[in-house]
């Protein structure tokens, strides 16, 4: 394929236990030993900045049931304490933490992300989600998820508050000016005097404006107001796309409502979860995957299944096609990720067995399987669609996975001239090539 002139991919990796495939840890060379060790952790980010990835992140799920064998406890540390290790070890990649604003207090959370961002000198992004789970709510006071509107609807205030937090006052206004005996600006440090429907707080923040401006703001909802409250307050989206149908759908949606926000031009960068099995020739690619798969716990697939699709199961026979499914108007569970089971059912006609397949590693998100050429080419038809600003990276297996990216597909996407091979700037929204 040709050079894309001018066009720079953006590449971020979401660190999850030990790879995104559920065979993952059952894998002789596994690293799930290592999942309740920070080195670990610190190690993978170090090896995305060598590939001079923009951002390594979290997810986060504020409950462990541990109710079966098979349970991952993966979120075993909160991300923005993970993220400060890291940030102690590294000196370029972004770092981005998922923030819930169904469970978390506006002003510690802005507060927490401000200091790391100083800490790091304008590293910071956040991800802001609404949660998923009753198991979760269980854990903050409540008897279950509020509804998605309700969740959605404080989801809106808490993005707006913590913009307000974010830039409530600035560095310059710390004067610590030694004849004149001031300390600060206090004309400059003002209450934000923010009453909302679900936040009353009065400010302003204990910490000025980041370095960066503020931390890059992420959302990942693909309902209908998911992507409303992305169009208002987001500097980058992550989505999941199956294949350029929905990924050309997705990009329509997502612009057609920026259309309708008051700042009506910008553009929100694209980040589209994609997963990658790369070896020196297509069939050792494709080896990579048999042998995860072989060893893919039915069970443990069919439960994952069973909450995407909010149904149970089991009880579906295992070598038939998969029995029809209600249309997405009908579904209240995580709309995305229902729609490309939907998408990935229409596109193949798959028995169950098949449909666990597709979904085994990172749930149904753009799978590409081949040399470094060949996946870059279909990384730059995506790019040239208009549809990928760059991609979420979820590897199989960690850090095997992201090893091969950076030794195998890194050098091809730089021997193409879309992917830097030094950082140029040091914040995150220089990466991004993001103003505020």
């Amino acid at each position: 394929m040709t050079k894309t002139k001018g066009k720079q991919i953006h590449l971020g990796v979401l660190l999850y236990g030990c790879g995104h495939h559920q065979a993952a840890w059952l894998m002789p060379d596994s690293s799930v030993e290592r999942i309740g060790d920070i080195s670990y952790y610190q190690s993978l980010a170090q090896l995305a900045e060598r590939g001079y990835f923009d951002a390594v992140f979290f997810a986060d799920n504020q409950s462990f049931p541990g109710k079966d064998a098979s349970n991952m406890p993966a979120f075993w540390f909160d991300p923005i304490v993970n993220l400060t290790a890291i940030s102690q070890v590294t000196n370029h990649v972004g770092l981005v933490s998922t923030i819930s604003s169904t469970f978390s207090n506006p002003f510690t959370a802005s507060r927490q992300l401000l200091s790391l961002d100083h800490i790091t000198k304008g590293r910071v992004g956040w991800n802001l989600v609404t949660s998923m789970t009753d198991f979760e709510a269980l854990n903050h006071s409540m008897e279950g998820l509020p509804s998605h509107d309700k969740r959605y609807e404080k989801a809106d205030e808490f993005a707006a508050l913590m913009n307000k937090l974010f830039l409530s006052w600035d560095s310059n206004d710390f004067l610590h000016d030694r004849e004149e005996g001031k300390l600060i600006n206090p004309s400059n440090i003002q209450p934000i005097n923010h009453d909302g429907t679900y936040f009353k707080v009065h400010g302003p923040s204990t910490t000025p404006k980041s370095p960066q401006g503020k931390p890059v703001s992420m959302q990942a909802g693909a309902s209908k107001q998911g992507i409303a409250l992305a169009a208002k307050y987001a500097d980058a989206v992550y989505s999941v796309s199956w294949n350029l149908k929905q990924a050309k759908k997705f990009r329509k949606r997502l612009d057609e409502q920026v259309k309708q926000s008051e700042n009506s031009n910008r553009h929100i960068k694209v980040f589209p979860g994609l997963v990658t099995y790369v070896g020196h020739t297509k069939e050792e690619a494709l080896a990579k995957k048999a042998a995860l798969d072989e060893q893919l716990p039915i069970e443990t697939a069919l439960k994952q299944l069973s909450f995407f699709t909010q149904q149970d199961c089991f009880n579906w026979e295992i070598d038939k096609e998969v029995p029809q499914l209600p249309p997405v108007e009908e579904f209240t569970g995580p709309v995305g990720r229902y729609e490309t089971i939907l998408e990935i059912i229409n596109d193949t006609q798959p028995t169950v067995r098949e449909l666990l397949g597709y979904l085994n590693a990172g749930g149904g998100h753009h799978t590409l399987i081949g040399t470094p050429e060949e996946i870059v080419d279909q990384m730059e038809v995506w790019m040239e669609a208009g549809v990928a600003d760059g991609f979420n990276l979820m590897p199989p297996t960690l850090p095997g996975s992201l090893e091969d990216f950076v030794e195998l597909i890194v050098p091809e996407l730089q021997k193409r001239g879309i992917f830097r091979k030094k950082y140029e700037g040091h914040t995150f929204r220089e990466h991004l090539g993001l103003t505020y």
